[in-house]
């Protein structure tokens, strides 16, 4: 399996998920399990059914999470400080070549994405487009709606949540 950069910040809010969900996810469901079983026969017991159903998305998102935690690669973003190429952890302000649309996006790991804060995957299809490019380049990007062409406005490195 293939190691996946992701920042410091990210892997601190992955952990503190994974201690969540083993410190007062876990017990609480087992304890609502308990309560469950003691109705009665579990052939007909809905309580119990959905009960043992969260219990397993808890335990597989603890098992996703370990997985990830073993595999991620932080990386150091103040190595990238002053630098004009686009790459992981950069904030990129791009134009679009036809609309003059502005948009801003941060390039962070896959488990990082959040698309309201415009933090996007090193993987998306717009990451892929960007990476390696700098500041004044032109970089055509597959969309949906087929090729859009966009300059690169800046880029830079902050330290957000770091």
């Amino acid at each position: 399996m293939a190691d996946y950069p992701i920042t410091a910040a990210g892997l601190r809010k992955m952990k503190d998920e994974l201690k969540h969900l083993q410190s007062v996810e876990r017990p609480k469901i087992s304890a609502e399990i308990e309560v469950a079983r003691a109705h009665g026969d579990l052939r007909e017991n809905a309580e119990y059914h959905a009960a043992k159903e969260k219990q397993g998305h808890i335990e597989g998102r603890i098992m996703d999470i370990n997985g990830w935690i073993a595999r991620a690669e932080v990386i150091d973003l103040s190595k990238f400080k002053g630098s004009d190429k686009v790459v992981f952890g950069a904030t990129v302000e791009l134009q679009d070549t036809e609309t003059e649309k502005r948009v801003v996006y941060r390039l962070v790991g896959e488990y990082e994405a959040d698309i309201k804060k415009r933090w996007i995957s090193i993987t998306s299809p717009v990451a892929r487009g960007l990476v390696g490019k700098k500041a004044g380049d032109v970089a055509t990007i597959q969309s949906p709606g087929g090729a859009r062409e966009y300059e690169i406005c800046s880029v830079t490195f902050e330290d957000v949540g770091e």
